[in-house]
């Protein structure tokens, strides 16, 4: 039987930790909501209001069977993994590794979001994570004066992004190998505010931008 949709949902963008975890997955399989509400049996109204109602509390068998249909688990379907770090799911039996080209490399890179760089010091290397865009096929990262990240002007560095399923045992990764220089010219810093799609998660005032300029970039690709 599909479920009702409660009468005071309303149109409107996914909220909610559950409501947001469902719409991205369902986006990156590119499925509707009704497509994956008629697979699941559900009322697509009433996925709807699991998307965008924080509230939300479906039982356990709806999760389920939306984890089935989304190719996903239970676990991380409701962000019960959200501590742990990807690569925990099993091998495939028979899993495919690719070399990923330059083209493929820079399209995968320009969907933007969180990478990490490798940052040299005086201990030794130091990897760290930071919110990133493409602008002008360069890497562009905003950060503080004596951070980690800021430490990376002037000096080769590597920095890498991927992306993991671990419910289905498949990913990629992306390596960009540079030089790093901090951006002191006014007019360059103001065209990387208006371009840049990624703002530092952590906030406050980061207004040094860093740019990798890159000499190399190379991938990695697992499917089942």
């Amino acid at each position: 039987m599909a479920e009702q949709v409660p009468p005071n949902a309303v149109e409107g963008a996914p909220v909610g930790d559950l409501g947001r975890r469902l719409a991205r997955r369902r986006t990156e399989l590119g499925l509707t909501r009704r497509e994956v509400a008629v697979r699941s049996g559900l009322a697509p109204g009433y996925l709807r209001y699991l998307e965008e109602q924080p509230g939300a509390a479906p039982g356990t068998g709806v999760l389920l069977r939306l984890a089935g249909v989304l190719g996903t688990t239970l676990n991380r379907l409701t962000g019960g993994d959200a501590d742990l770090p990807p690569g925990s799911g099993r091998a495939a039996r028979h899993p495919e590794f690719t070399e990923l080209d330059t083209e493929e490399c820079r399209a995968l890179l320009g969907t933007h979001g969180v990478g990490r760089i490798a940052v040299p010091t005086d201990e030794g290397p130091v990897i760290v994570p930071v919110n990133y865009s493409v602008v002008d096929d360069a890497v562009v990262f905003r950060t503080g004066p004596g951070t980690t990240p800021a430490g990376a002007s002037g000096h080769r560095v590597a920095f890498e992004v991927d992306r993991i399923d671990d419910a289905l045992s498949q990913g990629w990764s992306v390596l960009v190998r540079g030089d790093a220089r901090a951006v002191t010219d006014p007019d360059e810093a103001r065209r990387l505010d208006e371009r840049a799609f990624s703002e530092p998660w952590a906030g406050g005032r980061r207004e040094l931008w860093t740019r990798i300029d890159p000499l190399e970039v190379t991938g990695r690709r697992i499917e089942v």
